[in-house]
């Protein structure tokens, strides 16, 4: 991370992945399991949807989607988040194509 310093005060800059930032394990997996959540929570309020009927639809329980609204992914796999979001209504692609150079990246794109 880049820091500055703008009229006194301390500014980092991300570089990209906040859980990077912060020195988390996996931080790639949870970067993309982050962003699927927030697009279920965008399409589960768009829709109005109760966490009962949005359990049912995603094929989870109420308990799970409680957890998800508020934040908690720590229980659902990427698969299970991306199966909630078939259900809702979206189509998912992966597309895999070569690295522009070294390691390649696992990275999220929302249309």
């Amino acid at each position: 991370m880049k820091s500055k310093t703008f009229n006194g005060v301390a500014v980092e800059y991300s570089d990209g992945n906040v859980f990077t930032d912060l020195g988390l394990p996996d931080a790639e997996k949870l970067k993309v399991k982050s962003g699927l959540a927030v697009e279920i929570i965008r399409i589960v309020r768009r829709l109005e949807l109760t966490q009962n009927d949005a359990g049912k639809r995603m094929g989870i329980s109420q308990a799970k989607v409680s957890n998800l609204l508020r934040g908690n992914i720590t229980n659902l796999s990427e698969r299970k988040l991306m199966e909630c979001l078939n259900n809702l209504g979206c189509d998912i692609e992966i597309v895999i194509k070569p690295a522009a150079s070294g390691k390649g990246q696992l990275r999220l794109v929302q249309a």
